[in-house]
Parts: structure tokens; sequence; C-alpha cells
């Protein structure tokens, strides 16, 4: 049985294709099977009808950063502060997260998994997010983390513990320092994910991936071993790479050979992979990612944040590179919303005075269509979505156009008013494989505000429960501070 949507603009294929008024689409079984005009104006606020977003890099976290006091950190001490607070259930984490995302646009989330929430066996935990992306109504891209070196810094942990104040040594190592597991165990957690998915029908929201951490945290053998599983099991790859300078220190100084052609030797450098960030690569390495079809998720405010940098897109455009939108958990203002991290990445990459660097149809293919790869694991010609078109995945966004254009004096470009403005707040629908999970702005499959409120609740229980979360918080502020020093001094780089 078919359904039918009517809007007053329709962005088909945003940057390329021009705005078209009074338009319907037709959608059966998960796809729109035409565009046609609007026999006539639809009941109700006037909608804008545009491609639904993708997130190419997340972690599936619902509280803030600066909720735990870890605003202004850099990510190398920010990231111990992630682990502070008790683990959650976790579906109430996922769900609500993966709300919030669809509410905002997103029909596809990465997420890396790096915060196991803990209280049960892992593939019961992996169970609960993917139940959670079933009721929510959205695709995930689920990337097992991976590691096995350097818990406190960018080098052996006796030498990172060297460098902190004798008082928080022993408390620090007994909560940071890295617990190596074998690359087989590590490998057959992921199979055995897989196999859950699979075996229990949560494929079409869930894709089951590799997280290496970040070359840093893996040690060779083990990313050795993810290369070659990717290979024999056609499974995507998901890591960071380049992310802050200290990273690029670390890697100039670990791998003279250059560390993108250290991964290309490796066999890692694939259509499968997606790499985090790179804000620090330089054109020749991003020559060879272009080169092996590697897709780089940009997080422009997640690097903002953490005074990591800016990622040099226009760089990465000029070499051909594949890109994609990410938020990595964070947005402009801790909000999760990707039309305006969207909004920011063009203002900041277009282009200066009348040169153009990243032009409209380079955004929405960096905002909708490549991410879906790196989520949903597609490679060669797959359909990649990203637009609306008889064939393609009915994935949509409603925008209420009267919210938008609420200041009318004279006839405007739709997609001048969407890049100028828009964000979650104008979010009225969002359809994803043809069912519709938000309407009225408000989530369909599960109660947000619900699941919500009873999340914090239990976060406020289990933290007032442990006393020794005040303590660690405490404790991580003092890291912090040694860590400054450690980084700023180059001693560290000789432990590579």
């Amino acid at each position: 049985m078919s359904t039918t949507v009517d809007c007053a603009w329709l962005l088909a294929d945003p940057g390329t294709a021009k705005a078209q008024a009074d338009m319907r689409l037709v959608i059966e079984g998960g796809l729109i099977q035409g565009v046609v005009p609007a026999p006539g104006p639809a009941p109700g606020p006037r909608q804008l009808a545009l491609p639904a977003l993708t997130n190419a890099h997340g972690h599936g976290r619902y509280f803030r950063s600066a909720t735990v006091g870890a605003f202004e950190q850099p990510l190398e001490s920010w990231l111990p502060f992630m682990g502070l607070i008790p683990g959650a259930d976790p579906y109430l984490n996922a769900a609500t997260a993966f709300a919030r995302s669809v509410r905002h646009g997103v029909a596809n989330l990465m997420v890396h998994y790096t915060r196991v929430q803990g209280g049960m066996p892992y593939v019961d935990e992996a169970r609960s997010v993917a139940r959670a992306a079933r009721d929510v109504g959205n695709r995930i891209g689920f990337a097992i983390a991976m590691r096995d070196r350097h818990g406190i810094g960018y080098c052996d942990d006796a030498t990172a513990l060297a460098a902190v104040r004798p008082g928080i040594r022993d408390a620090v190592a007994a909560r940071l320092s890295v617990k190596p597991v074998a690359a087989s165990q590590q490998l057959a957690l992921v199979d055995e994910v897989a196999r859950m998915v699979d075996e229990e029908g949560y494929a079409d929201h869930v894709t089951v991936q590799y997280g290496p951490a970040g070359v840093q945290w893996c040690s060779t053998p083990l990313l050795e071993a993810i290369a070659q599983a990717s290979a024999d099991h056609s499974r995507p790859v998901h890591m960071h790479l380049l992310e802050t300078r200290y990273q690029r220190e670390w890697a100039d100084h670990a791998h003279p050979e250059g560390i993108v052609r250290f991964l290309d030797d490796l066999g890692m450098l694939t259509p499968r992979l997606t790499l985090a960030h790179c804000v620090w690569a330089r054109p020749d390495e991003l020559s060879l990612l272009a080169e092996r079809g590697v897709t780089i998720a940009v997080n422009t405010s997640s690097n903002l944040y953490l005074k990591s940098g800016i990622a040099p897109v226009p760089e990465m455009l000029r070499q051909g590179c594949r890109i994609a939108l990410g938020l990595d958990c964070t947005g402009v203002d801790e909000d999760n919303d990707p039309l305006r991290e969207m909004r920011l990445a063009y203002q900041l990459h277009r282009g200066w005075g009348f040169d153009v660097t990243m032009d409209r149809a380079d955004l929405w293919t960096f905002a909708a269509r490549n991410g879906r790869r790196s989520v949903n694991g597609a490679t060669g010609d797959a359909p990649l979505g990203g637009r609306l078109a008889a064939g393609a995945p009915a994935d949509v966004v409603l925008l209420n156009w009267d919210k938008l254009d609420d200041d009318s004096l004279l006839p405007v470009d739709p997609l001048d008013l969407l890049l100028a403005r828009g964000s979650g707040m104008h979010v009225d629908g969002v359809i994803i494989g043809g069912r519709t999970v938000v309407a009225g702005g408000r989530v369909c499959g599960v109660d947000e505000h619900a699941l919500r409120a009873e999340l914090i609740t239990q976060m406020r229980e289990r933290i007032a429960a442990r006393p020794e979360v005040g303590a660690w918080h405490g404790t991580l502020q003092a890291l912090a501070e040694d860590l400054g020093p450690f980084y700023r001094n180059s001693a560290w780089r000789g432990c590579c």
C-alpha cells in the first residue's frame, strides 16, 4: 500500500536541482515510487521536504561533556571524563540518544561504541542498543571499540604515570591503565555480535563493524588482524585518525614512513574504511585516502569544542576525498543538531570573498549521501540515498516552512533560508525507509521525554549511591592539570 506526502517546497537534490513548489512524494515498500505535482495545498502548516541527514561519526552517548565537568578540556584530558559517571541502562541511553538524533532529522547514525555501560554481557548490551534502534526507527553502524595499549597517554602507561603527581598515580593506574585483550578474542566478539544481529532480526537497523579506536591505541598485530578480518568478511571498519596535533606528533615519531602509508601497507585503506577527523592530515595523505576510496567523517563542532583544530575540508575536496558529516555527540551548543552542524561546516569551508572552495552540491553530498556508506557499509554502486527521486530510499525530513519563513517579504530560494537559519527546531516530521518516525516534532516509536526523565533519574540515583564518583572527579581534574605539561614537553614522544 502506498502513502503520499505533500509539501509546499521540495528540495529533491539540494545544491544540484532547484526547489520545486507544491509537490507530492509517493512512497511504497520503503522506497520513493514517484515525485509528482500535488493536487492542491496540503492542510496544516506548509512543509519543506528534503533528504534525511546522516551522522557519519558518533558514539551513541546521551550525556553532554559540560554535564560531567569536561568543558574546556582538550581531547587528551577530556577522554577520561567520559567514563566518569556510572553506567546507564544501555537501552535507556541508546534510545534517548537515538530519539534526539532522529527528531533533528538524522536517519543514519554511526555508533562507535567506546563507552560500554556494563552490568551485563557485551552481546546483551549490544542487543539492547539494537532494540533501541529498531524501536526509534533509525539505522546505525555499530562499531565495536577495539584497543590494546596506551590507556593514559600516547605512550606506555608506565611512562605516562611518571608524569602524574604521586598522590593520584594509583587511582589513575587502577582506572585507566589498559588491560590488553587478545586480538583473536576481540575479533570473536565482533563475530558474536554480528550473529546476534542477523539471527534476531536487527539487520535492517544495525550494521556491525570493527571499531579500532586509533593507531595510537592499537598495536600493529591488532590492526593487521582487523584489516585481514575486514577483507575476509567484507565488514566495515571505523577508526579515529589524526584528530589532534599531539596525535600528529606521535604519528610522525612512531611512523616516520607516514602513518597513512603504514595503514595502507596493512591493507586497511579500502572503501570499507571510515576515518573520523583527519584534522591534521597532510595533502599527500589525503591524496592516498582519496585514491583508496576511504571516507573521512568531518566533525566540525567537536574539533572546535575540544580545541583540536579545523579540518582541511577544501583540501580534502581538492584531492577528491569522500567526506561526510559527523557530530561526534557534540554540536555547536552541545545540541547534536545536524542542520546547524552542516551550516557551520559550510560557512567555515565554502571560501572567503568570491572564492568557492565548497559549493552547495558538495555540502549536500557531505551531509546526506557519503555518510550512508559509513553507517550501512555500502560499497561499489550500492544506492546511497541522499536525494528524493523515484527508486531512492524513502528517507525524508519535513520542516515547518511557516516557522522557517516567518518574516516573509519577498520570494526567496528555499535552500537559502534552510542554509541561513534551518535547525532541528524546524523539523516537523521524519520518514525513514517509508516509516514515519517523527510526526508533529515528536518521536513516534518511543516516549522520548519519559525515557530522558528515567535516564537522568537513574544516573542521579547511581551517583548518589557511589561517593567515589566525586573523588574520581577531583582526580580527573588533577590529571588534566598534569597532562598539559606532559604533552607540551616533547620528551613523551621518545617512548613511541
